[in-house]
This record gives structure tokens, C-alpha cells and sequence, in this order.
């Protein structure tokens, strides 16, 4: 396969609307790789519009397995250039690496400009999922880590939940207006510090077709079968960055999930602290990774 513009006259061309159907990567990151590092190179019309042959389609899906394995962006050229598939370089993880080095500093810097430039930069570059597994999904741990009781730890994570929430808010009004998944209700837990796992769990669902409705402050436990009923909803997500109290998960969570009509899924590192002692009840332990929390929703969620 190459990068060569033209195709046969009989060869199906797509649009890029329909290439981002197919392969679920949007026409901005499209437009990036094809622009900054001539992934792909569509054809054009007349009036300048790219079409796809089908050969761009399976490009696209390599590139895909390529950032989903870790690699950068930047090595995935020589990679597709190759004759059969290799591993990736370490250089690869240092990207990254770098990358979350690179927001670190921004936030404890609450250096907000910086923050919109990496944002874009990554989103615009790389699906949903691999900026999740690869970027939002160490970097937060990294930083609960970090943070601990020191002097500015709150200011830098209020920051952070405020810039996150601002741009992931309008990814999912938009994903709202288009996804057709069932209605997923995510609130964090009475004690979470915060809704940084929150945010990473609602963009996911959005991401995989969900429309979602995303709770700013903690839905009261006795209000979810409520919330259920009336806004229709095929799940119920519930997210904490700690242990939480342990009579939530001895006698509440349990109680609740025999309540409500559709799953109750617990996410968030909490549910790999707490997943023992729900063992043996209705509760859903989706587990502390985004994707895989996401993952094993599927199944379990009713198609409306």
C-alpha cells in the first residue's frame, strides 16, 4: 500500500465524511495527518474536496493499530512504509512520556494557554482512546500521586477539572446531538476529590456512541432510580479516585443496584479497591481503566 494520490478509474472513492464513518476518526484528525505528515493523500475534485479509495480506508485502519500500540504519530510513516510489521521503538514510550511531562508542568504551572495548545495538539493528532489509555489516564494518576497534602495541590486540581471540563462538556453536547447508544447518567461518588475520572469515563462513553449525561456534583444516592426513570437512562456510572466509605459498598451501592431497572457500574480506581466486597451483588465492577470500564458496559446495556 502507498500514499500515492492517484487510483484506477473504476475504484470506489469516499468522501471524507464517509471515511470518518468507517473508521470512526474524525475529518479534523484526518486533515492533520494527511497535512502535517502525509499519512494519507486523498484525492481531489475540482472544487477541492479530498475522496478516499478503499486502500486510503485500510491506511487509515493501520495508523489506527500503529497509536493504539503506543506509537507516535511522528514514527508511523516509517512504519507503514515498512514491508511487514515490526515492534515499536522505544522511542515511542518516550513520546508519550514527554508528552505527559509536558501537561504536568502546564498544570502545576496553571499555565492555562499551555494547556488549550497540548489539548488540541493531542486531540487533533490521536483517536479519543489513545489519548485516554496513552495520555489523561496516566497523567491523572501521576498527578493524584503527586499532589498528596502539599500547598497548592487543590488550586492545581480545580484548575485542571475546570479547563478538562470546559472542552470534554463540549465534546459530549456535540456527541449528543449525533451518538444513538443508549442515555448513560455518570456522577462521582459523595467523597471523590473531584471528577477528573468522571470526565475521562463520560468521554469514553461518548466516544463509543453513548449519549451521556454527566453529573457536576454528586447525584444523591436516593435520586439515581429518579434520574433513571426520567431521563431514560440505559446505565448508571458512578466513578471515585478512592476508597470511599466503606458502608457505601457493604449495604448502599448493593441496595441501590437491586433499585434501578438498568446496570449500575462502578469505575474508577475505586472500583479495583472495592471490587472484593461487591463480589456477590448486582453491582457492575467495570473496573479503574476508561476503555475497558466502557468495554465491558457494552453487554450489559440495553439497545433503545
Amino acid at each position: 500500500m502507498t500514499t500515492k494520490a492517484t487510483h484506477p478509474a473504476d475504484t470506489p472513492l469516499y468522501p471524507i465524511r464517509e471515511v470518518s464513518r468507517l473508521t470512526g476518526v474524525n475529518s479534523v484528525t484526518l486533515r492533520a495527518w494527511e497535512r502535517r505528515y502525509g499519512l494519507i493523500r486523498p484525492q481531489r475534485t475540482a472544487k477541492g474536496h479530498r475522496l478516499y479509495a478503499y486502500d486510503d480506508v485500510e491506511r487509515v485502519e493501520q495508523i489506527l493499530q500503529w497509536l493504539n500500540r503506543g506509537v507516535p504519530v511522528s514514527q508511523v510513516r516509517e512504519l507503514l512504509d515498512q514491508p511487514a510489521p515490526a515492534e515499536p521503538q522505544a522511542p515511542a514510550i518516550g513520546d508519550w512520556l514527554g508528552q505527559r511531562q509536558q501537561w504536568q508542568a502546564a498544570v502545576e504551572a496553571l499555565d492555562l494557554g499551555r494547556l488549550d495548545t497540548l489539548y488540541h495538539q493531542a486531540m487533533a493528532l490521536y483517536p479519543v482512546a489513545t489519548c485516554v489509555g496513552e495520555l489523561f489516564k496516566p497523567l491523572i494518576a501521576s498527578l493524584e500521586e503527586s499532589w498528596g497534602e502539599q500547598l497548592g495541590a487543590a488550586l492545581q486540581r480545580a484548575t485542571l477539572e475546570s479547563f478538562l471540563r470546559s472542552r470534554i462538556g463540549t465534546r459530549l453536547y456535540h456527541g449528543n446531538q449525533i451518538n444513538t447508544g443508549g442515555t448513560v447518567l455518570i456522577s462521582r461518588l459523595p467523597d471523590a476529590h473531584g471528577m477528573l475520572w468522571e470526565l475521562l469515563i463520560a468521554l469514553t462513553a461518548s466516544d463509543a456512541g453513548y449519549r451521556v449525561q454527566l453529573f457536576d456534583d454528586a447525584l444523591p444516592l436516593n435520586e439515581m432510580p429518579l434520574a433513571v426513570q426520567r431521563l431514560d437512562a440505559s446505565a448508571m456510572l458512578v466513578c471515585s479516585g478512592q476508597a470511599e466509605r466503606t458502608e457505601l459498598f457493604r449495604r448502599q451501592l448493593p441496595k441501590l443496584a437491586e433499585q434501578i431497572s438498568v446496570p449500575l457500574g462502578l469505575c474508577g480506581p475505586v472500583a479495583r479497591i472495592r471490587e472484593q466486597e461487591l463480589a456477590d451483588t448486582q453491582v457492575a465492577v467495570l473496573g479503574d481503566d476508561p476503555l475497558q470500564a466502557i468495554a465491558r458496559l457494552k453487554p450489559l446495556t440495553r439497545v433503545r
